[in-house]
Order: C-alpha cells, then sequence, then structure tokens
C-alpha cells in the first residue's frame, strides 16, 4: 500500500494551480455529500442507526483513510459521520427531494472541479488513477491543514514530490 505522502504527492501533481485547489475546496465536498445521499437509499433505521449502502462505503472508506494516516483518518472519519448524517436526512425525504439534492450536489461539483481543471490546464487525477477518487477528499484536508499552519513536514514531503503551488 502506498503511503500517505505517495498518494498526496500524486494527486498533488494534478493540483498545483491555486485556483484549481480552491474549486476543489468547494466541488470535492460537494461529490462526497451527493455521493452519500445518493447511496443512502435504500436505507432502514435500527436501534438508531441508519444502515444503507452510504455506511458501508463511508465504513471503508474510513479504513482505508485511518490505514494511512491516524490524525487523518480520525478527522476523514468525523467528516463522513457528518455526510452520513446529512444522506439519512435526505433519505427519508420524498424521492424527488432526496434524488433532486443528491443529483443537483452530484453535478454541480463536478462542474466546479472540472472548472478548476481548466485553469490547471490538465485533466483530473482520478482519470489516470481511480484511486484519486478516494484521495481527493484527504488532498483537500491536508490542503487546509497545510493553510493552517499545520503538518509542515507532510506539505513539505508533498511540495518536494509534485512541487510548489503556483
Amino acid at each position: 500500500m502506498k503511503t500517505l505522502v505517495e498518494h498526496l504527492s500524486q494527486y498533488a501533481a494534478y493540483h498545483r494551480d491555486t485556483r484549481n485547489i480552491v474549486t476543489h475546496f468547494v466541488g470535492i465536498p460537494m461529490i462526497v455529500v451527493a455521493v452519500t445521499v445518493l447511496l443512502s437509499r435504500p436505507g432502514v433505521a435500527i436501534a438508531g442507526m441508519w444502515l444503507s449502502p452510504a455506511l458501508l462505503l463511508a465504513l471503508a472508506s474510513a479504513w482505508f483513510y485511518l490505514r494511512l494516516d491516524q490524525r487523518f483518518g480520525l478527522i476523514m472519519a468525523l467528516l463522513l459521520g457528518l455526510c452520513l448524517w446529512a444522506g439519512q436526512a435526505l433519505a427519508v425525504q420524498s424521492t424527488l427531494v432526496w434524488l433532486s439534492a443528491g443529483l443537483g450536489l452530484f453535478v454541480v461539483g463536478w462542474v466546479i472541479q472540472f472548472v478548476g481543471h481548466y485553469y490547471e490546464g490538465r485533466k483530473p487525477a482520478f482519470v489516470d488513477d481511480v484511486s484519486g477518487l478516494i484521495i481527493g477528499p484527504l488532498f483537500v484536508v491536508a490542503e487546509l491543514a497545510f493553510l493552517l499552519g499545520l503538518c509542515p513536514e507532510l506539505k513539505q514531503a508533498v511540495e518536494r514530490n509534485a512541487g510548489p503551488v503556483v
């Protein structure tokens, strides 16, 4: 399995333009919430917990993130929990509300992503490696940490491999 630095560096190589990174701060969360919403049906409440395909995907994703890095894994698990909460809240609504919210977030999120890649002048990372779909949300959290001055060693390692943000 690749390391955290390897995954982030590979993904970051496709994301060196600040404008592209900014679009990812909006587009990727929209897409993650959309997928969670759309996979929250079918679902059933058992003992106060909403069991759905979204829960299975979130658990598998959280496990992946935790294996890469405990700190980031815990943050990602928390964020995925919030997505599950939103997904469940929309899954119990009418089909029109659930589907409109899920598809709307998904389409708009991807439009924002492709605008960012227009600025970047490079295709999205997942086109060359499907693992980019799971690394994208982690990249956003890591970039936020970097903006806050956290994890300077990780930032340096990623920039050493992928180059600086311009």
